[in-house]
């Protein structure tokens, strides 16, 4: 899923106000790029440009090179993600009503890139997954993260453990889905839609 601070049209040093140190500038850089070009589409030496770094700062960092760093560009996206998320569901008492306002929120934000900016974890380890365990297993734990937070919210509403944990997986990989065919189709309606029939299934779910 798109992750704001992946999106942001400003400098690798965070805008006016904002100092990154050179790792984190790095790391901030591979994830915008990678979001909007994936994997194999981003080099080295462009994320070093878009970070204002030298190629040699790159490789003191992350020694094992784009692999690697597509590992930390992940993390990263993930704790932005994560971030949002959990506000989102801390602010709403009622578990469908916040996926409904979490769909609102992404459709909002990818509208606000001009549909460029999908899900940084996606666009990056679709490409990579079969070819780097690594990259793969970061992806799947930055899911396995934004699935267990609606699990606990909708556990904490009173759901059984099972089916706030199917539930969990139903909303995650659906708004991820919807993401996508948003983003294809320039249109807020997947995720919107999306939104609504999730907030039906856990109001009837939890009926």
């Amino acid at each position: 899923m798109n992750r704001k601070s992946a999106r942001e049209a400003q400098p690798a040093s965070g805008g006016p106000g904002q100092t990154f140190g050179t790792r984190e500038r790095i790391v901030r850089a591979a994830s915008r790029l990678m979001q909007r070009q994936g994997y194999d589409g981003t080099g080295i030496k462009q994320i070093a440009q878009e970070a204002e770094a030298t190629l040699g700062s790159v490789y003191h960092f992350f020694p094992r090179g784009k692999q690697e760093l597509a590992v930390a560009a992940i993390a990263h996206a993930n704790e932005e993600f994560v971030s949002q998320l959990k506000a989102v569901l801390d602010g709403e008492a009622d578990p469908a009503r916040a996926v409904t306002a979490f769909s609102k929120h992404l459709a909002a934000e990818l509208r606000a890139s001009d549909w460029t900016a999908g899900c940084p974890i996606t666009t990056t380890a679709l490409g990579a997954a079969g070819r780097f365990p690594d990259i793969q297993a970061a992806a799947s734990a930055a899911f396995d993260r934004q699935r267990e937070l609606v699990t606990a919210k909708l556990s904490a509403s009173g759901f059984e453990e099972e089916e706030a944990r199917e539930l969990g997986h139903m909303v995650i990989n659906t708004l991820e889905g919807a993401e996508i065919a948003a983003q294809v189709a320039r249109s807020d309606d997947p995720l919107e839609i999306a939104g609504r029939h999730l907030a039906r299934l856990i109001s009837a779910q939890g009926a």
